[in-house]
């Protein structure tokens, strides 16, 4: 029950924060990558830094994260499928895999699991467009159902309480 509410608080915080849409929508896309691929990968420390050091929603990534991570357990037979198909069926491929193999710190990437190569690629393909859908629904979000209810009495009791001025006082900025 704990992990429900966290997750609408997430979910929340990253649709109402004062970042743009587009900041929202790209921390959504970076978030679907670290949910898509295996967590302890080089490709995902590299995301996180991406996330953390340009302009990009946390709150979102998290977002996306939370929502492409089952997505990610669902579509692993098509990942592995995929990196099958990238490692092994395709010769043309063969002097990148051996390379990226034999570099020190880009082994550590484990080019040779084919979960791996199926996930990032197909979250490669698939990054632009959850783009472009996270911010039309960010966008919507806010000029329907936001707008809708910001001025709702509950959300105004909320943001008068002294609870409400104590958590405005530690929010991060963006």
């Amino acid at each position: 029950m704990y992990w429900i509410v966290k997750l609408v608080q997430s979910l929340a915080k990253a649709l109402n924060s004062e970042g743009t849409p587009g900041q929202v929508a790209a921390g959504i896309a970076f978030g679907a990558c670290l949910g898509l691929t295996p967590l302890m990968s080089l490709h995902n420390l590299l995301i996180a830094g991406v996330i953390l050091f340009f302009r990009v929603s946390v709150p979102g990534s998290m977002l996306g994260m939370l929502i492409f991570t089952p997505v990610g357990f669902a579509l692993d037979p098509l990942f592995d499928a995929v990196g099958t198909g990238l490692r092994a069926d395709t010769s043309a491929l063969l002097p990148l895999w051996v390379w990226l193999y034999n570099t020190p710190i880009l082994a550590l990437g484990n080019p040779t699991n084919t979960i791996v190569v199926g996930s990032v690629a197909s979250w490669l393909v698939g990054a632009i467009p959850i783009f472009f859908l996270a911010r039309l629904g960010v966008d919507r979000y806010r000029r329907t159902l936001y707008a809708k209810y910001r001025d709702a009495r509950v959300f105004k009791a909320l943001r008068a309480s002294k609870l409400y001025s104590v958590y405005r006082l530690f929010r991060p900025r963006v």
